[in-house]
């Protein structure tokens, strides 16, 4: 009774406001909720999606992206190591005693830095019909689902981007896979709509950074994210080598069709790259023996004897003109003499760790504003060819092996050698050369698993660190080649002993824990129940590397 004798005191004068609509507007604007969604363009949203792919930092400086924690991911898989001891990630250590947001930029990047942009880009676009912008969203975000699942395992997936909600569940890791190959394939069906909102002009702005526009290269990306996912599962029965070399096909066959990040550099922080000399993030970091060995023939997969062409492209060499690296944790050990020690990744001396005023010094994807490679037609060759080799059919897989060789070189060549001084770039001959070498290229009846790898490595070498370490992690970083009987990443050694982390317990690390900075102050009942407080929870295998 009461409440109803209230409600019909209220609407007369409800009613008589409502009829002034002056005083409705008045109202409206003296009481906006500020927290109201307020739409904005969808080509507005995709430039920070785009750029969130390598690095952005948000208004706060929280860091978003692969190339942050690929700063330690790097360690894990080898491609670099700190020049002095004692470091816990040279260890294969993690975030967890630091209590620190270390290891949490994938995380951030796809939870936070994409997740409503693209929920808004998706949902808007599909209002307004603009279909190129909905299916690169989707693109985009099923690359970053695969990104994340395979750097955490389990993630939250359902109740995901939910703004109203404070906690949240974890899904495993096969519905996340299942979640990536329909938003794929979602995906493709919207790149290739045409009229209603579609426009390639206004797209090729958007990202100016990106693809450029380019609907085709964003279809083969999509296409190459597939087959990344079914090429995962290698350990498993559900393995299908066949679903692998058919997304293979379609996706970039060209170096010319590769998705790339671009920088602007035009001053700000975030227009440059993060491993460049004006962020100043990789001071401390030298390549590492292994890529070392690899490039220079002293490894046992490629004894040359002579440099790999593409060795001063990629890595540094010493004030001997040779090349050389350092062991995890073991700082100069090895390099006892001055002359034996790389320079930095800058340009400058082994022991110099302050970043230089200029990029003059610098090569590769070490420069302020350097091509960033997402995924590649190399990678793809590679993939192809794994895939090929496990069915059997030996021809086709050395064929793809000696194109994805090919193709990076070729890369190489186009956009990175104007950093690499004169006298040390390339000659037709010495690609020729190399590719001509048996041992490098065996006879299609002599290829193996760790030909295939090892060649894959060096053309990920800096950027595919994620890749990379989804790669050793299916081979538990020791597996042995069935047919050689040597490790697959031949002559790899990961930390042991008093070089291995404490809380691994003589285990190497297989995952990353939760982004500390939110779960762990939020959402703890879920990760008591993953198990996530356990010292050791970073040593559990994820799904994708189990029989």
């Amino acid at each position: 009774m009461k409440h109803t004798f209230f409600k019909s005191l209220m609407m007369p004068a409800l009613a008589a406001i409502l009829l002034a609509t002056g005083c409705t507007k008045k109202i409206d604007d003296a009481f906006a909720n500020p927290n109201a969604l307020t739409k904005q363009p969808v080509e507005e949203l995709l430039p920070g999606v785009i750029s969130n792919m390598a690095i952005q930092h948000s208004a706060n400086g929280t860091l978003y992206g692969p190339q942050n924690d690929g700063l330690y991911f790097g360690r894990y898989v080898q491609f670099w190591a700190t020049n002095g001891t004692g470091n816990q990630y040279d260890q294969m250590g993690d975030n967890f005693i630091n209590r620190s947001d270390i290891l949490g930029s994938i995380w951030a990047m796809h939870y936070y830095g994409m997740g409503a942009n693209i929920s808004r880009i998706i949902e808007w676009g599909t209002e307004e019909k603009k279909w190129d912008y909905v299916g690169v969203a989707q693109a985009v975000r099923a690359w970053g689902w695969m990104t994340l699942t395979d750097t955490h395992d389990d993630v939250i997936l359902r109740e995901a981007f939910r703004p109203e909600q404070l906690v949240f569940k974890y899904d495993p890791q096969p519905d996340v896979y299942e979640e990536v190959k329909r938003l794929c394939h979602d995906a493709l069906a919207n790149l290739s709509k045409t009229g209603d909102g579609v426009n390639p002009a206004r797209l090729a702005i958007s990202d100016r950074y990106g693809n450029g526009g380019d609907i085709n290269r964003w279809k083969r990306f999509t296409y190459g994210v597939l087959a990344r996912t079914f090429n995962r599962v290698t350990n498993k029965t559900i393995y299908q080598p066949d679903s692998v070399i058919f997304y293979a096909n379609l996706a970039m066959q060209a170096n010319s069709e590769n998705t790339n990040i671009t920088w602007s550099n035009t001053g700000g922080t975030g227009t440059y790259s993060f491993w460049s000399p004006f962020r100043g993030n990789v001071g401390a970091l030298r390549q590492s023996k292994f890529i070392a060995d690899l490039m220079s023939g002293l490894n046992g997969q490629f004894p040359t004897g002579n440099i790999d062409p593409r060795a001063p492209y990629i890595i540094r060499e010493n004030p001997n003109g040779t090349y050389k690296g350092i062991r995890p944790n073991k700082g100069s050990d090895l390099l006892t003499s001055v002359s034996d020690r790389p320079d930095n990744f800058w340009g400058d001396a082994f022991s110099v760790t302050a970043a230089p005023g200029s990029d003059n010094g610098a090569r590769y994807i070490f420069k302020n504003a350097p091509i960033f490679p997402i995924m590649t037609a190399a990678e793809i060759q590679f993939l192809k060819a794994e895939a090929m080799l496990r069915k059997g059919d030996k021809p086709g897989a050395v064929a793809a092996y000696k194109k994805g060789i090919e193709l990076n070189f070729q890369e190489l060549r186009t956009n990175y050698e104007a950093s690499v001084p004169t006298a040390r770039r390339m000659t037709d001959a010495q690609r020729d050369a190399y590719l001509n070498n048996p041992l490098v290229v065996p006879a299609a009846a002599d290829l193996t698993l760790s030909h295939i790898m090892m060649q894959k490595y060096i053309s990920m070498y800096g950027w595919g660190v994620t890749e990379v370490w989804v790669d050793m992690r299916r081979f538990h970083y020791t597996d042995l080649d069935p047919v050689t009987g040597q490790q697959v990443y031949r002559e790899f050694a990961p930390p042991t002993g008093i070089d291995l982390y404490t809380n691994n317990l003589n285990k190497w690390i297989y995952r990353v824990r939760p982004r500390y900075n939110s779960e762990y102050l939020y959402n703890v009942d879920e990760l008591n129940r993953l198990g996530a407080f356990a010292p050791d929870y970073i040593t559990k295998e994820c799904w994708f590397s189990k029989p």
